[in-house]
């Protein structure tokens, strides 16, 4: 898959479908000449149109500014002559910002690369080549290390930088981005994903315009409000047609994502550690490892590109046991009680879910220190008896007798003033001396880079998980990074600070999962703050949103599923009108929305309606049957709301194509018009499939058998259900 020509000095990493090529150029530099479908065995160095600068070869270097201005770069540097976005900004002892980075060696193995600390992918199938070039400056005594890995299963390249410090002083690494390349413009679109708390990765396109579009975070999470992940595609380019490039960025702090079209028409694409607040104490003789970056090509339109990062983040990043298995049908108390419950109030509740056949009851936030309101308790992970008398012990045990798992809420990154932990340690938590500390949610945040710190959670939750048999945990964080400082950090340190978060976060669930391997942990940040591929390292699915409700998540799940695959996306049946938006939507519409994902309940099962209750065997007979395929199965979006204004509809189709679930739900019914008629992409245009609809009444809706070319091109018909925000399955079978 990794090829060198010695001749055109050209590096080619071919996937199924795409080639990306490297040149080494004039001077030593590293030039990026091609990346899109896959091409002949040629020398494409011409493709970096160095030609144009033929003085760089003469002895004076007359045009070196000109020349690096221009050039497509692979990895550019701060401060020698290319004036647009760097990737790569360093300062030494004296202040001088300048770092040029030469060729000088590569290797290629069979295998992926690890990092510390970070999470990284793996390959346990002998499908991965990894190619590391090796370039310096010698000015600086300094040597960067770029790392690419191809896999034989999925277009996706993965990135990442190593700078090791071979000089006799410190150097501070101002920047140092994961991924960037060049390319030309050519009527491109970008698509960012944002939103805001309950509303979060939202489509966004719009065409490439001149100067610089970012999307980032300094949250110190990657945020509600902006996506470690940009795409840039043709303008015609659609859900199944057409050339679209994304970057997706393997990390769960701030970031930066931006593309810049510059005065020659190229666009320049990065993403990274973003720069801002950032600056790394790089020691002699030490080194700073990048987190690892993605980026995949498809000329099949927006769906080929899910398909390789889904592949990806399935195959090569999720560790957990849970991956390819079927998760517990959970109801979670949180929406139906809040703060208010009881060990009775939570077996009534268990006991009448066990009833209709769900598997694993979690008990929300409220359950420890004083805890009545969120004002309170937050870092005193004891039982409050007043609530669960006896401790957690007798009530997980009777959870249990009833057929049942037991699951629990941890938010172990924060502390409340109110608290026995921040009454002792005051000065865990994160603060800039003499300057009041902010709080959100009437907390603060723990320094956790601080190893006693997190010595001393982790001690509290692990007595929690040892004391009775709970086989689940949703790890919560519901508040953003400001005032930072910490006293471990000298003064010239604390642009590492929030670097050193992200890395403590991860050692701190990677000992949770360490300890306790077959636990279940689901990852949580006020709902979808910290929806990142670093979190699937340590947890095989993440809560998609605060916001439940089928409508708003149409939108929600479709951004998300945009990169992400839809196992890994918590989702929820909860009660109407829903909690955060008021709106009423039909009980089986919510089950169909929360089917593409990891399905469960979060209501009060002892307040639903009789018809409402009576669904729920039935809407978890559906998951057992099809979560296999919706879990494992190629996604493709079909119909955008978004776009249309009338319909949403998405399908997880077998890699066979011998079945496909489709998913239609209809925003707002028009009376007195015609049948929808519904193409279904990718299927075997000679195979003969059979159409149900398993959900509904079969002398209503009867079966239907069409070829494969049929279905593809002509379509098939989605009556219109009287009412708006109504749903339908179908089921195509060969």
């Amino acid at each position: 898959m990794i090829t060198y020509n010695e001749q055109t000095k050209t590096f080619r990493l071919d996937t199924a479908n795409s080639t990306y090529c490297i040149t080494v150029g004039q001077k030593g530099y590293l030039a990026h000449s091609y990346y899109g479908s896959k091409i002949g065995n040629d020398d494409i160095s011409y493709l970096t149109r160095q030609m144009e600068y033929p003085f760089a070869d003469s002895t004076t270097f007359r045009e070196k500014l000109s020349l690096l201005d221009f050039l497509p770069q692979e990895y550019p540097t701060d401060g020698v002559g290319d004036f647009r976005k760097s990737a790569l900004a360093i300062t030494n002892s004296r202040g001088n910002n300048a770092v040029e980075l030469k060729y000088k060696a590569y290797k290629i193995t069979n295998a992926c690369p690890s990092l510390n600390g970070l999470p990284c992918v793996f390959d346990k199938s002998n499908k991965a080549e990894t190619l590391v070039i090796t370039t310096q400056d010698n000015v600086l005594a300094l040597e960067v290390e770029l790392s690419y890995t191809v896999f034989a299963d999925t277009d996706a390249i993965v990135r990442s930088a190593k700078i090791i410090n071979k000089g006799d002083e410190p150097v501070f690494i101002k920047k140092a981005m994961s991924l960037s390349f060049d390319m030309d413009n050519d009527n491109y679109d970008a698509i960012t994903l944002n939103g805001s708390w309950a509303r979060e990765r939202h489509i966004d396109r719009h065409p490439v315009h001149m100067g610089v579009l970012e999307a980032c975070s300094i949250r110190g999470e990657t945020s509600h409000q902006e996506h470690p992940f940009l795409a840039i595609l043709e303008h015609k380019t659609d859900w199944n047609n057409g050339s679209v490039y994304g970057i997706s960025f393997i990390y769960s702090g701030n970031f930066s994502a931006l593309i810049q079209r510059n005065q020659f028409d190229s666009l320049r694409m990065m993403i990274g550690i973003n720069p801002e607040n950032f600056c790394w104490k790089l020691e002699q003789g030490t080194t700073f490892e990048t987190p690892q970056a993605v980026l995949a090509y498809s000329n099949k339109g927006l769906n080929g590109m899910s398909h390789s990062f889904h592949n990806l983040y399935k195959n090569h990043l999720i560790r957990s046991p849970y991956k390819n298995k079927l998760r517990p049908i959970l109801i979670n108390n949180w929406e139906a009680t809040y703060f208010n419950f009881d060990t009775q109030k939570l077996i009534d509740i268990a006991r009448e879910a066990a009833r209709d056949g769900i598997e694993m009851l979690v008990m929300d936030d409220g359950w420890f220190g004083k805890r009545s309101f969120d004002d309170s308790s937050l870092g005193d992970w004891f039982v409050n008896e007043e609530k669960l008398k006896g401790g957690l012990k007798p009530l997980v045990d009777e959870v249990n007798k009833l057929g049942m798992k037991f699951g629990i809420w941890f938010e172990p990154e924060m502390v409340s003033p109110d608290s026995d932990l921040f009454r002792a340690h005051p000065d865990w938590a994160i603060q800039i001396k003499d300057r009041e500390p902010g709080m959100a949610r009437a907390q603060y945040v723990l320094d956790i880079t601080r190893k006693e710190v997190r010595n001393h959670i982790m001690n509290q939750v692990e007595t929690i998980l040892h004391s009775a048999n709970i086989e689940y945990v949703k790890w919560d964080m519901n508040r953003q990074l400001c005032d930072i400082g910490s006293v471990d950090l000298p003064s010239d340190q604390t642009g590492e600070f929030f670097h050193r978060y992200v890395l403590a976060l991860y050692s701190m669930q990677e000992q949770l999962i360490t300890n306790f391997p077959n636990l279940l942990v689901e990852n949580c940040s006020g709902g979808g703050a910290r929806f990142d591929p670093g979190m699937f390292y340590y947890s095989p699915q993440i809560w998609c949103s605060d916001d439940t409700d089928a409508i708003e998540r149409l939108s929600i799940q479709e951004g998300t599923a945009l990169v992400y695959p839809l196992s890994t996306m918590g989702a929820h049946v909860s009660v109407c009108p829903n909690h955060a938006c008021g709106r009423v939507t039909p009980f089986k519409t919510r089950g169909y929305v929360a089917l593409s994902g990891t399905f469960g309940y979060e209501l009060d099962i002892t307040k639903l309606s009789p018809e409402e209750r009576a669904m729920i065997p039935g809407q978890i007979a559906l998951y057992k049957k099809f979560s296999p395929l919706i879990r494992e199965g190629d996604y493709y979006k079909i119909a955008s709301a978004l776009e249309n204004g009338e319909y949403d509809c998405w399908m997880s189709m077998s890699q066979d194509k011998k079945q496909a679930l489709v998913t239609f739900v209809q925003l707002y019914n028009h009376p007195n018009y015609k049948t929808r008629m519904i193409k279904i992409p990718s299927l075997d245009a000679d195979r003969l499939y059979k159409i149900s609809w398993p959900d509904e009444d079969k002398e209503k809706f009867p079966s239907m058998k069409l070829t494969g070319a049929t279905i593809m091109n002509a379509g098939i018909p989605v009556r219109r259900d009287w009412g708006d925000y109504q749903a339908q399955l179908i089921y195509i079978e060969s």
